[in-house]
């Protein structure tokens, strides 16, 4: 069977005639690339509109009573620029029509969201000479809205096996009443996700505009190196820390078809990106952590009580508060005698009270502690458990940079080392890391 490449290409890939020209010279350098999906036009500039965002608004606009011809000229306008610049023989204005039309009438937010991916995909078609294949015929979601991934993959086996190429438009489905249904914001990865696991491609390309994943934020380390190569659990713990490059939800369905993922850059597609596999190449990178990430904002409540391990149903008890108060938590490292729950400050508003005297009342803690402004970073990478002094490396660098570290717990897969400090120290702890394993001649 000869190989197949799925290329998805985000908004910024696609946001006007230039990147559609980018986007075609890199579809046609390899045949393999057989199976198009294309996001809506993003930012073509920094106070530009997102094709997405304006569609949101006009349908917020009919729910309001207030006209949107102003909104969708602009949207129109955004579309027949790219067809007059690629000098396309195509006439959109019925298609544009027809869905002015629909919104007018009271269509779905769902429906209207989803008809920038769908005129995206028309155009892309045309430009390309590829077949036209729309997503309602390829993904179908349950009674319970979910995706039926089951009936998903017997229709894209079933309408692609016998097309030599498809552009597919990502980000939304067929509900089971026969109505538009989209994935959460960013679920166009989803859809090239799940055409690459129903055809069983031999790699899913998700272009964007980085070139893959940086061992840190170059918001706060210069020039951070760049990953080459990470699992698919890597992904997810530094993903889970705020290091998002494409939707986490897209990773399932070529993870269980054991299909890697190449992140790649439109703006520079002879740069090799980073690729997700299941098992890495450990001759690629022989450093011991892979990449930092993290988050601020949390709050610790720290508990302390004799005996705790004792007492039975004691964390059992603790969680049962905070979900009666319709909290989350994010982190519980413990030990024989204290617990503590990492809470995000958006969970809490004005919660925090309330839960401090449950706590109280139904804990006895002989010890009740609250460390609020508190920020979380993760030093995640699979080597880390096979290489002996990692832990001790990232505390001393703490150490020396005078870094007061408040909580510490590591995961039982040995791949990630999280601590808390507080907000302040960020940026500093997470340079402190980065620096302490990243020499500056590397």
């Amino acid at each position: 069977m000869s190989e197949i490449v799925v290329a998805k290409f985000g908004g910024s890939s696609l946001s006007d005639s230039t990147q559609f020209m980018k986007v075609k010279d890199i579809i046609m350098s390899d045949p393999r690339r057989r199976y198009v999906i294309p996001s809506a036009p993003g930012k073509r500039f920094n106070k530009d509109y997102k094709v997405t965002d304006l569609l949101y608004l006009c349908h917020s606009h009919v729910e309001q009573g207030i006209s949107f011809e102003d909104v969708f000229k602009i949207l129109s306008d955004r579309y027949n620029e790219i067809i007059n610049d690629l000098k396309l023989d195509f006439d959109i204005s019925k298609d544009l029509k027809e869905i002015k039309d629909n919104i007018s009438n009271g269509a779905s937010k769902d429906y209207t969201a989803s008809r920038g991916e769908y005129l995206n995909g028309l155009i892309l078609s045309k430009y390309l000479g590829f077949n036209f294949v729309d997503a309602t015929d390829l993904i179908v979601f349950n009674k319970r809205g979910r995706l039926d991934s089951i009936k998903t993959y017997e229709l894209i086996k079933e309408k692609l096996s016998n097309l030599d190429n498809a552009v597919i438009p990502g980000f939304y489905g067929l509900s089971y009443k026969g109505e538009i249904k989209t994935f959460s914001r960013g679920g166009s990865d989803i859809t090239g996700a799940l055409i690459s696991s129903g055809i069983n491609a031999t790699l899913y390309e998700n272009w964007t505009d980085v070139s893959g994943f940086l061992m840190a934020d170059p918001r706060i380390i210069e020039k951070p190196k760049h990953i080459k190569e990470i699992t698919y659990r890597e992904l997810r713990e530094l993903s889970y820390m705020g290091a998002t490059v494409l939707h986490e939800d897209s990773v399932f369905p070529v993870r269980e078809a054991e299909i890697p993922i190449n992140i790649k850059n439109t703006n520079k597609p002879d740069h090799c990106g980073t690729l997700i596999v299941n098992n890495p190449n450990e001759e690629i990178n022989s450093i011991a952590i892979t990449g930092i990430a993290g988050k601020k904002d949390f709050t610790v409540i720290a508990i302390e009580k004799t005996m705790m391990n004792q007492e039975l149903g004691f964390c059992r008890k603790l969680l049962s508060i905070i979900e009666s108060n319709g909290v989350s938590f994010e982190n519980m490292p413990a030990g024989i005698d204290t617990v503590s729950l990492v809470i995000a400050n958006s969970e809490l508003k004005d919660k925090l009270d309330n839960i401090l005297d449950e706590i109280e009342d139904q804990l006895k803690p002989d010890s009740l502690l609250v460390y609020p402004d508190m920020a979380l970073i993760a030093t995640v990478g699979k080597r880390m458990n096979r290489q002996k002094g990692v832990s001790a490396k990232i505390f001393k660098a703490l150490e020396k940079e005078n870094v007061n570290v408040r909580m510490i717990n590591q995961g039982s897969s040995e791949i990630n080392i999280i601590v808390g400090v507080e907000n302040s120290d960020f940026e500093k702890t997470i340079k402190a890391i980065y620096n302490c394993f990243i020499s500056k001649t590397n």
